[in-house]
């Protein structure tokens, strides 16, 4: 990739824009202000608005589906003609690729709609004299990049995220990890992961790449009253209204703390399925007074909220699917604003919040666990200060936004094992000590 550095990267998403992925909405802006070109290829037409407003920020055209059957067939074939014209014989491989590979798909029809997407992404990139091709998520995306680098022989990469790895089948993950010059993921428990399930690939194409917070974007409200202060100390969630979120034991736990005594209000920001239900719960609950639900919100607004808040509180699970998250955005965000943190031990998450150092653990599916660490730091004033300072220290040394994007750069423009002598941080053995064994939080 040395001499293809100077070159447009193309970038595969699965939407864009997309009001719930703020981090690679952060990570393309940090790359163009790092000077590197983009091309963003959206599989699907963008969301409706509202839009953060830093998408308008963004100057790398933006690849869409036409709307209409009609128009996208039209332009699906004439990037296919296109590429069976410019290489006929990768274009032929590729094909033979595909046919294979319907055999022994579970979704045979989603394998050919990538097939027909990564036309378009690969006589883009031809045409546009793109260098390399980089998705996010590896399901449809990777797939898409994966057959467009067959189809155009230009090198592809993705970064692993969380659903996308755990529900995704282990030998097309395997496939995609053996293909791809390299794969980024946002935590360490992840990295690992993907190691065990490829061991016969070289660790050092599996990287560690956090997702970055720009502490400049991020302050805390000197107006901010503490929990011991406020009449009535606000604590704060994050999250899509899904299973792995959580949310139910996090309504558990505030009843927990209702019936202790402790006076708060709750607020729940996040649009999803579950609405009903998790409504439903408040009522049983009888809180009513306590927790609301807010929608989903612009990052903007969500930043007003975190500046009111006293106590940031996440519950994620591991869903009976096998889905769960990798380390959520919005606990670094919390943190950034000098919120305290408390949250369960589930995948990467104690690679941030860090148990007595930059935050409380609990362990996942234990409400009256939930409920204690949070009465704690709502009634331990130097306690939350004390692990507030440490998270932002954290955040600074290993998730500001710009270093973890220069990390991802380099990556891209000097391939995984130059990358892995420059920046010795991100190296493929994955030790932190974060303390992953919850000691009782009540104490």
């Amino acid at each position: 990739m040395n001499g293809e550095a100077r070159r447009p990267i193309a970038y595969v998403l699965k939407r864009y824009p997309r009001l719930t992925e703020t981090f690679i909405l952060n990570e393309i802006r940090a790359m163009e202000r790092l000077g590197v070109r983009l091309h963003i290829f959206s599989l699907l037409p963008p969301e409706p608005p509202p839009h953060h407003p830093m998408v308008a920020e963004v100057r790398a055209p933006v690849t869409a589906p036409a709307t209409g059957f009609a128009a996208r067939a039209r332009e699906i074939a004439r990037a296919h003609a296109a590429m069976i014209a410019a290489a006929p014989l990768r274009y032929a491989r590729a094909f033979g690729t595909a046919l294979r590979r319907t055999v022994t798909s579970r979704h045979p029809v989603s394998l050919w709609r990538q097939f027909a997407r990564a036309g378009i992404v690969a006589d883009t990139c031809r045409r546009e004299r793109l260098g390399h091709i980089h998705a996010h998520f590896a399901n449809a995306p990777t797939a898409v990049a994966h057959f467009a680098h067959l189809m155009s022989g230009i090198p592809f990469s993705f970064t692993a995220h969380a659903k996308d790895i755990y529900l995704s089948r282990p030998a097309v993950l395997r496939r995609h990890l053996q293909a791809a010059e390299f794969t980024a993921t946002c935590t360490g428990y992840n990295a690992d992961h993907l190691r065990r399930l490829a061991p016969g690939i070289d660790p050092r194409k599996i990287r560690l790449v956090y997702h970055g917070i720009d502490l400049g974007a991020f302050a805390a409200s000197p107006s901010r009253p503490s929990a011991a202060a406020a009449a009535r100390p606000r604590i704060l969630a994050v999250g899509r209204l899904v299973p792995k979120k959580g949310h139910e034991d996090l309504i558990a736990a505030c009843a927990a703390l209702r019936d202790q005594g402790v006076d708060f209000d709750c607020e729940i920001v996040g649009s999803g399925p579950l609405r009903d239900s998790l409504a439903a719960e408040i009522r049983r609950h009888d809180l009513e007074d306590r927790l609301t639900l807010r929608g989903a919100m612009t990052h903007a607004d969500l930043i007003e909220h975190y500046r009111r808040a006293q106590l940031f509180v996440l519950a994620p699970r591991i869903a009976e699917d096998g889905d769960r998250d990798g380390i959520p955005n919005v606990i670094a965000e919390a943190m950034a604003v000098g919120v305290p943190v408390v949250a369960t031990d589930v995948s990467g998450i104690p690679e941030l919040v860090r148990h007595e150092r930059t935050g409380l653990l609990a362990p996942s599916r234990d409400p009256a666990a939930l409920a204690a660490a949070m009465q704690r730091l709502l009634e331990d004033r130097a306690l939350a200060e004390r692990l507030a300072t440490s998270a932002r220290d954290l955040l600074t040394r290993e998730f500001d936004l710009w270093e973890t994007t220069r990390a991802l750069q380099a990556l891209i423009t000097t391939g995984c094992c130059s990358a892995h002598r420059a920046a010795p941080t991100l190296a493929p053995d994955h030790a932190l000590d974060v303390g992953v064994t919850v000691p009782e939080v009540a104490k």
